[in-house]
């Protein structure tokens, strides 16, 4: 039986709003196994993103349990959470959030340095290269188009060699061209990391790519069935 990587248990999670709290998910059981790509979908307001920020502890969950490698996210306190993402997480957003006065290699290998990993300016270029970004590693964010942005940021997500991989809506800010080359390469990397993948997209045909798709409505897990 594959390892579990990723688990939720009655996850629920409410946020307050202007007239009390806003419940936006209602009871998520979700299990991932080590190596798996899952596509999350669903309509707009279903909860999607939400769910992946409490797979990622960027969201603690008002009741039940997140449990990532074995870890209870909600047991621990932030500064833990950050080490444990930084060790072990990759994170891709569909706005690219890249330091602006870093170069491409420097927002790379910055949480490398912090992470404490040994030639870290080295393993960055390693990845700005995997991406097609050797020669812009001198560059600044406002110096690269959004596809060079996100692939940066798709740099960065990876360097670490992170066991899961999270992406959310990561070509929404690109054309059709360009995400396709995004995802692309997503995808490689996630194969050649062999992390597990979690992918929120709107896009059918690019939730059919992963192994599983997880569908949401109204903050609940509506089905869930196997790629073709």
């Amino acid at each position: 039986m594959n390892e579990t990587i990723l688990e939720l248990k009655a996850a629920r999670l409410a946020l307050e709003g202007n007239t009390g709290p806003v419940e936006i998910l209602r009871g998520i059981d979700l299990a991932i196994a080590r190596g798996e790509s899952v596509g999350l979908t669903g309509p707009s307001g279903s909860g999607k993103s939400s769910l992946l920020m409490l797979m990622g502890g960027l969201e603690r969950a008002t009741s039940g349990s997140v449990t990532a490698l074995g870890q209870d996210l909600s047991r621990m306190s932030e500064d833990a959470l950050a080490r444990f993402r930084r060790g072990n997480m990759g994170v891709v957003f569909q706005s690219f959030h890249l330091i602006p006065t870093m170069t491409a290699l420097e927002n790379v290998a910055m949480p490398l340095e912090i992470a404490g990993v040994a030639r870290a300016f080295e393993r960055a270029l390693s990845e700005l290269d995997a991406v097609g970004l050797g020669h812009r590693v001198d560059h600044y964010p406002s110096q690269l188009s959004g596809g060079e942005q996100q692939r940066v940021a798709l740099a960065r997500a990876v360097a670490p060699r992170p066991a899961i991989l999270l992406a959310d809506e990561p070509t929404g800010n690109l054309d059709s061209a360009t995400g396709e080359t995004i995802i692309e390469m997503l995808f490689d990397l996630q194969a050649r990391h062999g992390a597990t993948l979690v992918l929120v997209t709107h896009a059918p045909d690019l939730a059919a790519r992963c192994g599983r798709i997880v569908e949401l409505h109204d903050g609940q897990v509506a089905g869930a069935e196997k790629s073709a």
